[in-house]
């Protein structure tokens, strides 16, 4: 992609970050204008602190070079009002004091909620990445999140051709015109920024030796259904115990899920998971860690979105603990199969792509240069 000449003043963005995958996600926009924008765009990032821990989240901003936020709102944890409405309140003051061209969100958190309102009460322009995701399931908080951040939003960008089409469908004018405002808003299929990122780090990881370089699955679950609900964790656990059998599985426990395991598995199924020799339950894994762990896998089990597709793009099959998914291509083009937390289902879908041979993964997610499309947009419509 050509970069251009542009004569226009530097524009200021307020980026809101609040949980691990934003931060991540966020690397790519600051690395953009830090390489290719640092004369057009001024980037205020503001961490709302609703995930917050030395572990998940220093270690991704000193490992990615994001640059340290500007401000940090410290909200903690909390139930979704009052979580949300601390992020509203602090957020806005921000947006009054540094009178940004637009406020930039990412995916589907409490934290792009609050973002979303506090910005469109006080008509600032608000772009949303990862815009169009749909899981179709509104019991999901983040479903609701998607859906409001989308239509308070003035510049949408979807990483895929499906979440496109969802704005179409739901109404968005794909015909509309520059200038956008918040009521005629713009819509792209611009490709996934963690697409680019997982390029960019992917190569740098390479030369970095892996911890265990024998054949594992590699495992992560941290959706609240699947670690608050005893009776689906303990069926995830089960299966996986029954996989252990059959190959080494590598597990990256969340904070969440560790609070729970012996709260929420009998005595037996607990005692047999942490004694048992073949699975390895490791501290939280940084970016770079588990990009490691995702290219030396032969097959991921997850619960998370971003997990799903990071084994995608390193051409890994992957068993998603879930009952839908906002990445359907994915599964579509057989790459992924969706389980749920049932027992058997886990295990027939291990057999399933152990016996399946020359898995295609179709270029669904973009060139690598989202984040530079998203820059030159953003001055482009000013």
């Amino acid at each position: 992609m050509q970069m251009k000449d542009y004569c226009n003043k530097m524009i200021k963005i307020v980026t809101i970050i609040g949980a691990r995958p934003q931060i991540i996600k966020a690397a790519a926009l600051s690395r953009a204008i830090k390489e290719n924008f640092s004369n057009e765009i001024n980037e205020v990032i503001v961490h709302t602190g609703q995930h917050y821990d030395e572990n998940m989240s220093q270690v991704f901003f000193d490992e990615l070079g994001i640059p340290t936020p500007n401000y940090n709102l410290g909200v903690g944890s909390g139930s979704h009002g009052i979580q949300t409405s601390k992020m509203i309140e602090g957020i806005e003051d921000i947006l009054i004091k540094e009178k940004p061209d637009y406020l930039v969100v990412y995916g589907d958190t409490n934290s792009t909620l609050a973002g979303a309102i506090a910005a469109s009460k006080i008509h600032i322009p608000i772009v949303h990445i990862e815009a169009g995701l749909r899981s179709f399931n509104k019991a999901m908080p983040e479903e609701i999140n998607r859906i409001c951040c989308d239509h308070c939003s003035t510049m949408l960008f979807s990483p895929t051709l499906t979440g496109y089409n969802n704005l179409i469908k739901e109404g968005f004018n794909p015909e509309n015109k520059k200038p956008f405002t918040i009521d005629n808003p713009g819509i792209y299929h611009c490709g996934d920024v963690m697409y680019d990122n997982s390029l960019y780090f992917g190569s740098k990881v390479k030369s970095q030796k892996t911890k265990d370089k024998r054949q594992y699955i590699l495992c992560t679950i941290h959706r609240n259904n699947n670690t608050d609900e005893a009776e689906r964790l303990s069926s995830i656990v089960r299966a996986l115990l029954r996989l252990s059998e059959e190959k080494e599985i590598v597990i990256p426990l969340h904070p969440r899920t560790k609070k729970l395991l012996d709260v929420n598995l009998s005595s037996d199924i607990y005692n047999e998971l942490i004694n048992n020799e073949k699975i390895h339950i490791i501290p939280p894994a940084s970016f770079l860690e588990m990009i490691s762990l995702e290219k030396n896998a032969d097959l991921v089990i997850t619960d998370s979105g971003g997990v799903q597709k990071e084994a995608f793009f390193f051409k890994k099959p992957c068993i998603i603990i879930r009952s839908e998914t906002e990445w359907k291509e994915i599964v579509e083009c057989g790459a992924a199969v969706i389980t749920d937390a049932n027992e058997e289902k886990i295990i027939d879908a291990y057999y399933h792509f152990i016996k399946k041979e020359n898995q295609e993964y179709p270029e669904y997610f973009g060139d690598g240069k989202a984040a530079i499309f998203i820059c030159n947009e953003l001055i482009n419509n000013k």
